[in-house]
């Protein structure tokens, strides 16, 4: 049931706000540009939409990508360790949200269900910004775009415009003006140093990063990031051991002019994560709250990525077509896990998934609207391998973590009408069509460890319609209301994984199975003014055939033997709130509150009849308040925030199984203030500062596997030139 109380009070005091301010003019809102696939102001997108820029990633010191979406409503970051953290969004994580990176699909095959760690290859610090568009994301992005979708949108080569002279009237008794030719931009050389230095993690991070253009000509951008972790100092528990880890991060993004309207792009990221402890799995774990320790000696992580893009993009005048974009990608994704036990056994086990994209996105101007519409096609090719080490020697088995020598196949084709159908309503109608195919090459029969294959392949159409009604003539009010059909293909995890789940669990490949369907509804209202801004959204998302794990009775290896199969129906509904006031020239009061509430049909137990209970890891009430000051010469600001979370008691049997992450009864609620200032100190340099958790909290967040630091003074500095 809706906590009405709650959500009423929040209101009420919302409205007060709204009313006190009603007569302030609108303020120019930051463009975005992954909702609708076009440059809009955040405030005309008929969606509920997040942004975090560069800027704000650095007043945040976020030790990880993920880490920079902690303050958005709806958003709960789980980290099963530290340095892999996977954000449940809107209900849902894993391969049920889509990350993508400048628009090019980070989600592959091989992603599993529940939390993983893939989202922390991706390095905020490369970031121009991260733009958040939570649910009715399957139209344009298709396939795992359930609780929403993240674009982090890299950085690229800083321009200089060339300077245009003042005019000159000419001499005495001149008749006319004669124009003048703007002076040359040349060469425009940028760089920048950054650091950051954390106490309860012990860690220090180092950013070198520079820029080579010339205006409408070309430009190189590169940057390069370091990254060491110590052990985590939590509150109460004293040092976290294995809790440390090293990663490394290269960026490069060239550009090149055609002309003025025409732009090629060549760019490359990679990402290194180093022996990243999943502790709660080893005898190295801390209790908290009466969660269990593992029982295996060693389990740790290396991760690599390496993505690269070709893109041509350009405008078309006097044409059916105004803008095109296509893209060309090679994505190689690496996993590699190693795992020791008792009795001298040790195990080691990975994958690597090389995926080739290319995808055309077109955008026309017609007499029915704007047309935003494209073709994609992705192909995974993966291998995989686990290698068993004994006294009796060491064995290959058949395949590793996923099939081995599989591939797998997503084509999507889709359309968008934004249609104006007057001065303040707009209606965006849009379809895709999607054909997934999987060809699992090596997979183990689990009854007998023989060699098996199998194949599937998958169609669907789905449809999604939004509105947005501008309620006033200042265009401050806007009401949206949309719902979109979202679909999730069975991938090569689902099918054929071979691995360990959650505590004490193994999962082994599964029969056939079903398509998830979804049918994601929003409504929402926002306003915005010179000096304040507030937002309410309430969403449903109904669930059919959510794909779950199911207990078979078995035990393998001391694990409890799980496998896949398509479970029932059931819903995840959600408010969210959100508060952005400037009450004073220079202080500004922020805050938000997330409510959300969620049942699926699962097989809670061996038995294979489906039972109704709470959808795992479901995110518990959660408020977070903030006061600002920026100094009016704008050099120096001050921030203060106390984030409340209550208790985490509705379970599913997964999560009370899962007593190594989840403590009995469920996790403990919490309340964290952090402090956090800067200064400008010269052009060229900046400062920041933060306490994290400065009352000392002990707390862990819900369905993590290690609890988050105690007080943590961090430290950074920026050096630009």
């Amino acid at each position: 049931m809706l906590p009405t109380n709650r959500i009423f009070s929040a209101v009420a005091g919302l409205a007060l706000c709204v009313q006190s301010l009603a007569a302030q003019e609108e303020v120019m809102s930051p463009i975005v540009v992954t909702a609708t696939l076009a440059e809009e102001a955040l405030l005309d997108v008929p969606y509920s939409v997040n942004r975090v820029d560069a800027k704000r990633v650095d007043e945040l010191m976020a030790a990880s990508f993920p880490e920079a979406l902690v303050n958005i409503p709806g958003v709960m970051l789980q980290q099963t360790s530290h340095g892999q953290g996977s954000p449940f969004i809107r209900g849902f994580t894993g391969f049920r949200n889509l990350a993508l990176i400048d628009g090019i699909r980070l989600n592959n095959s091989v992603f599993r269900d529940g939390p993983n760690q893939y989202w922390s290859t991706i390095d905020a610090l490369s970031l121009e910004s991260i733009e958040v568009v939570k649910g009715q994301g399957s139209v344009l992005f298709g396939s795992d775009a359930i609780g929403g979708v993240v674009n982090a949108r890299t950085k690229g080569p800083a321009y200089r415009r060339p300077e245009v002279p003042a005019a000159s009237k000419g001499g005495k008794g001149a008749k006319s003006v004669q124009p003048i030719a703007p002076v040359p931009a040349g060469q425009y050389v940028t760089g920048g140093l950054s650091t950051r230095y954390s106490t309860a993690e012990n860690s220090w991070m180092g950013r070198i990063e520079g820029s080579l253009s010339e205006w409408e000509n070309y430009g190189l951008y590169v940057g390069v990031t370091g990254r060491t972790f110590g052990d985590i100092e939590a509150a109460d528990l004293g040092t976290l051991p294995n809790t440390g880890y090293d990663e490394f991060g290269v960026d490069v993004k060239m550009e090149y002019f055609l002309d003025s309207d025409t732009k090629l792009t060549v760019a490359h990221n990679q990402f290194h994560q180093n022996d990243v402890w999943r502790t709660h799995r080893t005898v190295y774990a801390v209790p908290f709250a009466g969660s269990t320790v593992g029982e295996e000696l060693e389990h740790y992580f290396g991760q690599d990525r390496f993505l690269t893009w070709v893109r041509l993009e350009g405008e078309v005048h006097d044409s059916w077509l105004d803008h095109y974009q296509i893209t060309v990608s090679h994505h190689l994704q690496s996993e590699d896990r190693f795992r020791r036990r008792s009795g001298g056994r040790s195990d080691q086990e990975g994958f690597d998934v090389t995926s080739w994209g290319v995808a055309a996105d077109l955008r026309s101007e017609s007499p029915i609207g704007t047309l935003s519409y494209g073709a994609s096609y992705y192909y995974d090719d993966v291998s995989s391998y686990r290698l068993s080490r004994s006294d009796g020697g060491t064995t290959r088995a058949i395949q590793g973590p996923v099939g081995d020598g599989s591939a797998y196949h997503l084509v999507a084709g889709y359309l968008q009408d934004s249609i104006q159908l007057s001065n303040r309503v707009e209606l965006l109608l849009g379809g895709r069509y999607t054909h997934a195919e999987a060809d699992v090459g090596r997979a183990e029969d689990p009854s007998t460890g023989g060699l098996i294959s199998r194949n599937g392949s998958w169609d669907d159409v789905s449809g999604s319609a939004r509105v947005q009604w501008t309620v006033d003539a200042e265009r401050q009010w806007r009401v949206f209301a949309g719902a979109s059909q979202a679909f999730r293909a069975p991938n090569l995890s689902d099918m054929s994984r071979f691995d360990v789940a959650r505590s004490d669990e193994i999962e082994v490949p599964a029969a056939e199975l079903d398509p998830e369907k979804f049918l994601n509804s929003e409504v929402g209202v926002s306003w915005q003014g010179d000096r304040a801004s507030v937002s309410l959204a309430y969403f449903y998302t109904d669930i059919q055939d959510l794909i779950v794990r199911t207990p078979t009775g078995q035990i393998v290896d001391g694990s409890r033997e799980v496998t896949r199969a398509n479970g029932g129906d059931g819903y995840v509904q959600g408010v969210e709130l959100g508060l952005d006031w400037k009450f004073a020239k220079q202080w500004t009061l922020f805050g938000n509150l997330t409510w959300q509430d969620g049942e699926v049909e699962g097989f809670p137990t061996s038995r294979r009849v489906l039972e109704e209970e709470a959808i795992s890891r479901l995110m518990p009430l959660t408020g977070l308040a903030g006061l600002r000051w920026d100094s009016e010469s704008g050099r120096w600001w001050v921030e203060g925030t106390v984030q409340m979370v209550d208790d985490a008691t509705r379970l599913s049997s997964g999560d009370r199984g899962d007593t190594q992450r989840i403590p009995p009864g469920g996790t403990p609620g919490y309340t964290v203030a952090t402090v956090r200032a800067g200064c400008r100190v010269t052009d060229a340099l900046t400062v920041t500062a933060a306490v994290e958790n400065f009352t000392n909290e002990a707390y862990r967040i819900h369905g993590s596997g290690v609890n988050e630091p105690g007080v943590n003074f961090i430290f950074g500095a920026k050096l630009t030139f």
